[in-house]
């Protein structure tokens, strides 16, 4: 193919596994992250990865005034963006978060906010071109909130639903979202934490992401398993639900 890969949050393990995975079918890549953030590493694994060329662009997230200009720069400096990956987050301090309710907004801010902004400036970049995927990173967290970790779950709940009425309003454009929902992965951002059950690596994410891209699938759950389970959580009295762990 020839568009352009850009990953939005390019120090992501998920976001970078998953480029690395689609460098066998793309030669371009944009590499966006955070200013001052060292993008040497990443830049290295994709070339070995088979990358023809790869840039880096510096991007705030949480600048939602900058969203616009910044895909529209990107799309006419490196040619047409055949995928669009939103690899940026927050986990948060979940403890912090009830007594403190400017880390709680940010949270929210980054997860969910800054989410719908760019994805709401680049679908309608890759509609104007006709054609393109966006890939977008919810979790089983958001698909029923848990005490133990509702202000992100809640941000991850309202970027599901963002995206799948954007996946509903996309037919027809030539556009395509999917929508992944992996359960606890373990990487940099979890590290510290014991591993929740049905975990995944970035690794496997990436895998099945890429799997389900290549198919045109719209929703991926990562693994599988997770979604029988959530099912049946769903149908769980909320008695009990308020008592499980993360």
């Amino acid at each position: 193919m020839s568009g352009t890969v850009l990953v939005l949050g390019g120090r992501s393990e998920i976001g970078l596994a998953v480029a690395q995975r689609l460098a066998g079918d793309h030669r371009r890549f944009v590499l966006a992250a955070r200013p001052g953030a060292d993008l040497t590493a990443a830049t290295t694994t994709l070339r070995e990865a088979g990358a023809e060329t790869v840039d880096t662009a510096e991007f705030d997230a949480d600048d939602l005034a900058a969203h616009g200009p910044f895909l529209e720069k990107v799309a006419a400096e490196h040619g047409p963006l055949d995928v669009v990956v939103l690899a940026f987050g927050i986990l948060g301090d979940q403890a912090r978060a009830e007594e403190d309710a400017t880390h709680a907004t940010a949270i929210v801010h980054t997860d969910y906010v800054a989410q719908v902004g760019v994805l709401t400036h680049a679908a309608n970049l890759l509609r104007a071109q006709g054609h393109g995927s966006l890939v977008v990173f919810s979790s089983v967290a958001g698909v029923r909130v848990r005490r133990a970790n509702y202000v992100y779950g809640s941000a991850k709940a309202g970027l599901d639903g963002f995206a799948s009425g954007l996946a509903d309003a996309l037919p027809g454009s030539g556009v395509h979202l999917l929508l992944v929902r992996p359960g606890f992965v373990i990487g940099r951002m979890t590290e510290g934490m014991s591993p929740a059950p049905f975990s995944s690596t970035p690794d496997q994410v990436a895998d099945a992401t890429v799997a389900a891209l290549r198919k045109r699938r719209g929703v991926v759950w990562v693994p599988g398993v997770l979604r029988p389970v959530f099912f049946g959580m769903r149908l769980l009295p909320r008695a009990l639900w308020r008592r499980l762990p993360r």
